[in-house]
């Protein structure tokens, strides 16, 4: 780890061809399907409910109706999942917290696409729309789970799932119910990230593959952020003692990420990640925390907070 000059030039290599040119020809079929569509659901991280939002998507949907879904919810922070349905619900934009492994959720996720529809049933039957199905679009950047919410709605496994980013390719028509048709499409990532923040929460979850980043530069800009917001759960997690943890980051007498490789380096000493000369393989040990935090293992930890 360098300074912050270098930290930041290293991070800058997960921007390498992650917008292939596939994602490009989505979009456009994304454009020209919404003229066929009632709803539009919107597959969010409930871990990071900005980061993992196309801002290209508003802009298509326009006057469409629209439905989020915080996905992966069992494994963000509970008091912040009831934040931030207050605040989308403040938007006047409905939400739900979903759990698309357990299923919990998915029938609130069906009610509220049924009440969206009929709150514009007079604008439907104006278009001769009364009777037919409620057809919807889900819409998400890859690996925010889409297809396993999908494959949870309609109980069966129609959608391809995968712990690779954009796994899904191909649209496809499903139907749920004698009421609700959905339409999935491929991921879509958009062509410029606005900050590295976001790319960097984007690696954060796997959005980014992993073999396009400086994977102990990632694993390390984690490690702070964890230290500063969620400090008893990463030393729950690694055994190790929470005031040794704030000792160390109290510690003027180096430099802050001096302090972020000194815990670093407890928690590979603890998982035994050490190289010859009794020195810790940081790359090792970054790859520990990121899997242990996309995996819940940490603890339920939201990113983005109200």
């Amino acid at each position: 780890m360098t300074q912050n000059g270098d930290n930041e030039k290293g991070i800058s290599k997960m921007s390498i061809n992650w917008y292939p040119g596939h994602m490009a020809k989505t979009k456009k079929q994304i454009i020209e399907d919404l003229k066929l569509i009632d709803v539009v659901v919107e597959i969010l991280d409930a871990r990071i409910p900005i980061s993992s939002q196309n801002p290209d998507i508003h802009q298509y949907i326009k006057e469409k109706k629209r439905l989020i879904i915080l996905n992966k919810s069992d494994l963000a922070d509970e008091n912040q999942n009831i934040k931030w349905i207050n605040n989308f619900e403040r938007m006047e934009i409905p939400a739900v917290l979903v759990d698309s492994n357990s299923g919990k959720g998915i029938t609130e996720a069906i009610k509220k696409i049924e009440q969206i529809y009929e709150g514009n049933e007079e604008k439907f039957l104006n278009k001769g729309r009364i009777g037919k199905s409620i057809r919807v679009m889900i819409v998400g950047i890859p690996n925010v789970g889409k297809s396993s919410f999908i494959n949870r709605i309609t109980k069966k496994n129609v959608a391809e799932v995968g712990n690779r980013p954009g796994v899904t390719r191909q649209k496809q028509w499903v139907r749920i119910n004698e009421k609700i048709e959905l339409l999935d499409t491929p991921g879509v990532l958009w062509p410029k990230f606005e900050s590295q923040e976001v790319g960097l929460k984007l690696a954060y979850i796997g959005t980014i593959k992993d073999d396009i980043l400086e994977i102990i530069e990632v694993g390390y800009e984690l490690l702070k952020l964890l230290i500063k917001r969620y400090p008893t759960l990463l030393a729950n997690r690694y055994k190790l003692d929470v005031n040794e943890i704030y000792q160390i980051m109290e510690n003027e007498e180096i430099m802050e990420n001096e302090r972020i490789l000194e815990i670093m380096d407890l928690i590979g000493k603890k998982r035994g990640a050490i190289i010859s000369g009794g020195n810790i393989d940081q790359e090792k040990v970054a790859r520990i925390v990121l899997d242990d935090y996309r995996n819940g293992k940490i603890g339920r930890i939201t990113l983005e907070q109200i």
